[in-house]
C-alpha cells in the first residue's frame, strides 16, 4: 500500500522540474502535421471565381454521404465553366475527414484545410454551406459579378 504511493510521489517529483510542454492556447497554436485533414475549403481560381464545376464526384466519393450539392447552369458570372454548385453543403456530424472528396475532385476545387477549431454552439451550425466553405476572393481579382474574358 505504501509502495504505490511512493512510486506516484516519485513520478510527480520527477516531472515537476522538467520543461513544460503546454502552450497558451488562444495566443499560441500547435503546428499541424503536414498530412492533417481539417475543415474542407472550396477554392477559387486566379480571377476570384469559384473552381467547383458541380460534377458531383465529391458527393459520390464520400463514404459517409456528408456532401450535398445542386448544380445550376452558369452564365459566366460565378465561375468559368458551364455549371456551378448552386447549393453546396457538408454535414459536419457525418463527415469523417477521410479526404476522398479532395482526391475525387477533377479541378481541385475542394481542399482539406488545417483548421481544427470546429466547435459550435448550435445544432444548426453543424451544416457548412457554400458561404462558410468558400475562401474569400483576393482583393486584386475581378469581382464575382464581372463577366469572364474568354
Amino acid at each position: 500500500m505504501i509502495r504505490p504511493f511512493l512510486v506516484g510521489l516519485g513520478t510527480t517529483f520527477g516531472h515537476m522540474f522538467k520543461k513544460k510542454v503546454a502552450v497558451n492556447y488562444p495566443e499560441q497554436k500547435v503546428p499541424m502535421f503536414p498530412k492533417y485533414r481539417g475543415k474542407q475549403v472550396l477554392m477559387r481560381d486566379e480571377n476570384g471565381l469559384e473552381k467547383c464545376v458541380a460534377c458531383g464526384l465529391c458527393s459520390a466519393a464520400c463514404p459517409a454521404d456528408a456532401i450535398y450539392l445542386e448544380a445550376e447552369e452558369n452564365d459566366g458570372t460565378v465561375m468559368a465553366g458551364p455549371r456551378y454548385a448552386k447549393v453546396y453543403q457538408i454535414h459536419k456530424t457525418r463527415c469523417i475527414f477521410c479526404g476522398y472528396c479532395e482526391e475525387a475532385c477533377p479541378v481541385s476545387a475542394i481542399f482539406m484545410g488545417k483548421d481544427y477549431e470546429l466547435a459550435v454552439y448550435s445544432k444548426d451550425d453543424f451544416i457548412w454551406d457554400k458561404d462558410a466553405l468558400l475562401v474569400p476572393a483576393p482583393a486584386d481579382a475581378k469581382s464575382p459579378g464581372a463577366p469572364v474574358d474568354r
